[in-house]
């Protein structure tokens, strides 16, 4: 499992588009669906499974929830999961999940299919010995943020506000999805968390753009983010990461579909 910081600059790096769930050209939906299928194969701490356990069971849980580095963790464990997925398929990116959109459709239709619908779930990361797969329960449609919501919570200049409502929003759509998804200590098992918090991510960078004048406290900036080798300042440019968010699907082309 790598999880060492990346070292390129963003002239360095070719940007990858993330791109909207309902947005994937077929052959990124393929690449999605094999990188996600290859990751489950493995057993050690580079399959799908190990990063699952990450977020939560097995023990020790390692996210940041109700806490100021709520996002910048979340980034940091969506950027190095990528990077396993890329390692199997190269230049394959995670989608994001825009539910204002979706709001009343319930999970999007590729998120209904294998390998995204569910997930084995490893012995270890499991609450009880009978839960050997994920699945959803979901809420009603009126739990589901929407987009005026989200609006309002962009607008805030504060971003200890901005972080505290996107989280109340985040914590809204875990429990409207239900099931493993209800639960932090196994949610990421669900491929659905990773789209997820793909749009998640998204805000936070919509926010970025919106509030350009927005600096984090330097007593944040050096913060580690285990088990990520990575601190709070290295999450903050999403570009020297090598990745963007894209409104359609054009793409900087890759070895595969881009």
């Amino acid at each position: 499992m790598s999880t060492e910081a990346p070292v390129a600059s963003a002239a360095q790096v070719a940007l990858r588009h993330r791109r909207s769930v309902r947005r994937l050209s077929p052959g990124q939906l393929g690449d999605l669906s094999e990188a996600i299928t290859l990751g489950q194969k493995i057993k050690d701490d580079r399959g799908y499974q190990a990063w699952a356990g990450i977020h939560g069971l097995p023990l020790p849980i390692s996210c940041r929830h109700s806490s100021p580095l709520f996002l910048t963790w979340h980034r940091a464990y969506l950027y190095f999961f990528e990077k396993t997925l890329q390692d199997r398929v190269p230049g394959v990116t995670l989608p994001w999940w825009d539910w204002t959109v979706e709001r009343g459709a319930g999970i999007p239709s590729h998120y209904k299919k294998a390998p995204l619908a569910s997930s084995p779930i490893q012995p270890s990361g499991r609450r009880n010995p009978n839960e050997k797969r994920t699945w959803r329960e979901l809420g009603q449609p009126s739990w589901q943020p929407t987009q005026p919501e989200v609006t309002a919570v962009l607008e805030n200049s504060s971003f200890a506000i901005f972080q505290s409502q996107l989280e109340e929003i985040h914590n809204r759509v875990h429990g409207w999805v239900g099931g493993t998804m209800g639960d932090p200590s196994v949610a990421a098992y669900d491929p659905i968390f990773w789209a997820h918090h793909g749009m998640i991510d998204r805000l936070w960078y919509l926010w970025q753009l919106k509030h350009p004048g927005f600096r984090f406290p330097q007593a944040y900036l050096e913060i580690a983010l285990p088990p990520f080798s990575m601190t709070v300042r290295q999450t903050l440019d999403i570009t020297r990461l090598g990745y963007d968010y894209a409104a359609g699907t054009a793409a900087v082309a890759g070895t595969r579909h881009g």
